[in-house]
């Protein structure tokens, strides 16, 4: 069982006012098989959360640890997060003109296993995957997310999920601008990637409709860099009911 351990992160970003902290002590632990959604108002550090486990470097880890079944993540680059098993969904994923979709998801997996797949294989593979997320077999001659509408663009990330299969997926608002349909297709891709049974998940929203078709293991409140409260799926139920007010009125007190 893999385990991404975060012990009191603390995490600021550069601002013209000079160094701003968002995450203020975070603890959290997920473990393969396991999926945990983090939950907040806009402002609250969720997003901070993510790319400071990826690697961004806007963002500076000022205090506290990120650990890879021990192994100090915070000391590896981009590239060995990535080829340590740790995958990222963006938000808002880029473009990426003159790559072709084939292209990009083969020099990944490439790097990533440290040997390029069968061609003939792995143009199977890419169909596949494009099938299971109700994309044509056309865009994977297109350039990496140029043209392609939101919906699209979250699709493509779950098919780079499959392809990749890491560790532990970070979704980061994996549901952001998505319509029903999109977030059927995106839900039960993740589910399919969880169902492989090592894989642990760590899901980024600001909505329970997500949660309707992906049921988390754990859910954390997330409110002004810290986790104010965590529980089962029943606590998402609760937030859909009541809302964030009473955690960011509990952080403006404190």
């Amino acid at each position: 069982m893999a385990t991404l351990e975060i012990r009191d992160l603390h995490v600021t970003v550069d601002t013209e006012d000079g160094a701003k902290e968002i995450l203020r002590g975070v603890d959290l632990t997920v473990r393969s098989g396991e999926t945990h959604a983090i939950m907040g108002p806009n402002g609250s550090g969720k997003s901070t959360l993510a790319y400071s486990i990826a690697g961004h470097p806007k963002y500076t880890v000022t205090s506290g640890s990120v650990t890879l079944d021990g192994v100090d993540v915070l000391a590896m680059s981009v590239d060995e997060r990535a080829r340590a098993g740790l995958f990222l969904a963006m938000q808002y994923p880029v473009e990426v003109p003159g790559v072709s979709v084939t292209n990009f998801l083969r020099t990944a997996k490439t790097a990533i296993d440290g040997e390029a797949p069968k061609l003939r294989t792995w143009v199977k593979d890419v169909n596949a995957s494009l099938d299971k997320l109700e994309m044509d077999r056309s865009f994977a001659q297109r350039n990496v997310n140029e043209g392609f509408s939101g919906g699209e663009k979250k699709r493509h990330e779950i098919v780079q999920l499959e392809l990749l299969d890491p560790t532990f997926a970070i979704l980061d608002e994996t549901d952001s601008g998505l319509d029903i349909d999109a977030l059927k297709v995106v839900s039960t891709g993740v589910n399919r990637f969880h169902d492989r049974g090592d894989k642990g998940v760590l899901l980024i929203t600001h909505y329970t409709r997500i949660l309707r078709y992906i049921t988390p293991d754990f859910v954390h409140v997330f409110v002004a860099g810290r986790i104010a409260e965590q529980g089962g799926s029943e606590l998402a139920e609760r937030l859909e009911a009541e809302g964030y007010d009473r955690y960011v009125k509990a952080a403006a007190a404190s």
